[in-house]
Formats: C-alpha cells, structure tokens, sequence
C-alpha cells in the first residue's frame, strides 16, 4: 500500500533511540523529510546519519529536551523552518521514573508532567495552527499501555498519559473539520531501553532476576513475545497517511493482545 508519505514533512520527538527511531526510520522509509530531536548532540546526529544512510532520505537532527516547554516548541519550529512546513507531528518522550504512592514525591509529579504532558500539548499547540490553515494534518501522541491498563509501580505514566488522552480527544474533535487528524498509539511491552529499565527496576522491587521478568511479561502476553519496535512503528506511519483519512481521536493499542479491556 502507498500511505502518500512521500515528500512529507515530519517531526518525530525523542528520537535518537527506542520507539521514537523505529517511527522515525519507519517515515523516512516511506518518503518522508524527517526531523528528530534528543538531549545528546552526539545520539541525535548519529541517528540521523543512520536513518539517512538507510532509507536514503532526508533527515534533520535537533538537539532539545522536549521536557522543557521553550525546547519543545523550538524543535517543531526548527524543523517546520528547515523544511518550509510541517505535515507531520510524533510526540514522543522517555517515561517518567517508575513508583507508586509511597515513592514519589510531589517534585517527581512535577517532572513527570512536563515530561510527558506538557511536552506533547507544547508541540502540538506549535504544530496544529499552521496545519489547519493548510487543511491537512497529522498528530500521534507515543503513549502507553497505561493509558487503558494502570500498572503498578508506574504510578506517573499511569497518570499523565491518561491526561494526554483526554486532551487529544478533545482537540481531535476541535480539528477535524479542517483535515487535521490526532490520535494515539498506545505501545505494550515493546524491546526498548526503556523496558530494560522497568525490567532492572522490578527486579530490584522483587525476588526475581531480569530474566524472570521478562519470562512473566512474555507469558501474559496472548502473542507469547514482546514486541519490536519497527511493529509499532507501521501502526504510526498508517495513522500518519492518506490511508488514515476518517481516523481521528482514537487510542489503538500495539500490545499483542495484552490489554484485556473492551474499550
């Protein structure tokens, strides 16, 4: 199929590693003019030279750290001043530190929200203006199985990423009569450094190795594996398309059948 991606223009947030460089490869594979973002000069531009070197595309790198709200909002501007305009918006951060009550303190809920809240309404309150005058648009927010299936010991992401769902609803419906589209994807257990992390930081909680509980994710999935990254990322691209023309507003989950909810 031809999702219409060709000469695009997007931005994929957090991008120099994980699921946010599987959505940005994925883009530029399809034709896309990508830009990407991360803290470390050295990590982005090394992404950028690999995504360009493998799908022959045009890829520009920015460093910033979407956590903070002038950051944020400069990345999207950046690349819609690169490349003229922005068809495309990926936001995408790294989650907030595991814990539940007990563990967070009231500096940890500020973190945690603009890191993973604020940073995603900063860009698309960037990006969606020009995109509605334009009459085209396509927004996916990077979230979580949280979003439909609380877990513990990820107290902040259950919480701020529920809150982004209910502001992408909202502006989704605000949006759609100027082709505008915005929905969310809503990742399982993917192979990512950032599982590895959550990994190490339950075997330290628990009595099990690293290896445990990797076995116990992998034996409550239906599929009976992780996910890979480069799986996600077509659901992305699809919702980033032509293809996706009446999808809006919607959180599809990735999660080999985890998540048990009807809704």
């Amino acid at each position: 199929m031809d999702l219409g991606l060709k000469n695009k223009i997007a931005a994929v947030a957090a991008s120099s590693r994980g699921l946010g460089y599987a959505v940005a490869r994925e883009l530029s594979a399809e034709g896309a003019r990508v830009g990407i973002c991360s803290r470390s000069e050295e990590n982005v531009r090394a992404a950028a030279e690999r995504i360009a070197k493998e799908t022959k595309g045009e890829v520009f790198h920015v460093v910033a750290d979407v956590s903070k709200r002038g950051e944020a909002i400069h990345f999207v501007e950046s690349v819609a001043g690169k490349f003229g305009r922005l068809d495309i918006l990926v936001t995408n951060a790294g989650g907030p530190p595991p814990g539940g009550f007990d563990d967070v303190a009231l500096d940890d809920v500020d973190m945690a929200y603009h890191l993973t809240l604020e940073s995603a309404i900063a860009m698309m309150k960037t990006a969606i203006p020009p995109m509605r005058q334009r009459r085209w648009g396509r927004i996916v927010n990077m979230l979580s199985l949280t979003v439909k299936q609380p877990e513990l010991n990820l107290l902040m992401s259950n919480t701020m990423r529920t809150a982004l769902v209910g502001f992408t609803k909202s502006v989704a419906q605000e949006v759609a009569s100027d082709n505008v589209l915005v929905n969310n994807v809503a990742p399982g257990y993917t192979r990512t450094e950032r599982l590895e992390e959550l990994a190490q930081d339950l075997a330290k909680r628990g009595d099990e190795g690293i290896g445990d509980v990797y076995h116990d994710w992998e034996r409550n999935i239906p599929m009976g594996r992780l996910g890979e990254p480069e799986e996600l990322a077509k659901v992305v691209a699809f919702l980033c398309s032509e293809a996706a023309s009446y999808v809006t507003g919607v959180t599809i989950q990735v999660d080999g059948g985890l998540i048990k909810g009807l809704l």
